[in-house]
């Protein structure tokens, strides 16, 4: 019966940090379309500016990626971002490029290979396909990776405990011992 709750507690905790995941993401989803629209809209009209549209993506882009770190450092992963928060923020930023690399490569594939060319065609690809594909892409390396808890060497935690099941008891990090609370 113990290891049914562990198992049941262990997919809560999971199914609530890709709840957490899909809300940081959604809103960073929000500020994406809602900024690379008004940024085409007016400073980077294609009137104005010839590559304007490809200006305000990687604006817009940029600037969601920014929003989505803090929301994952903070919230979604937040028990355990590490401690070096310059190469954190650089494994985050790489695999959020990754990431955006493969919603790119489902439109490409789309529109080049495929010859779907309509714009609705162009949105399914890219933001229903290459989103979906691209988020469980992240997530992974997310979780795995960048936020990873066994990557926690030089976090100001307490030492890890390794218990024992034939003795009952528990060897910390540090070496001492500690009994472990009988069940």
């Amino acid at each position: 019966m113990p290891r049914a709750t562990g198992t049941r507690s262990r997919l809560l905790a999971f199914a609530g940090q890709l709840a957490k995941f899909g809300a940081v993401g959604l809103v960073g989803f929000v500020v994406d379309i809602t900024v690379f629209n008004l940024l085409r809209a007016s400073v980077f009209s294609p009137d104005l500016v010839h590559a304007g549209p490809l200006y305000a993506k990687v604006v817009s882009t940029a600037l969601a990626i920014a929003l989505n770190w803090i929301g994952n450092r903070y919230w979604t992963f937040g028990a355990s971002r590490q401690s070096k928060t310059l190469r954190e923020g650089a494994e985050f930023f790489a695999v959020s490029l990754a990431g955006m690399g493969i919603g790119l490569a489902c439109l490409w594939v789309s529109h080049y290979l495929l010859g779907y060319t309509s714009v609705l065609a162009d949105n399914i690809s890219s933001n229903v396909v290459g989103l979906f594909l691209g988020s469980v892409f992240r997530f992974a390396l997310y979780r795995y990776w960048v936020f990873s808890p066994g990557r926690q060497a030089g976090r100001s935690a307490a030492p890890a405990a390794t218990l024992s099941a034939r003795t009952g008891t528990a060897r910390t990090d540090t070496g001492s011992l500690a009994t472990a609370p009988q069940r």
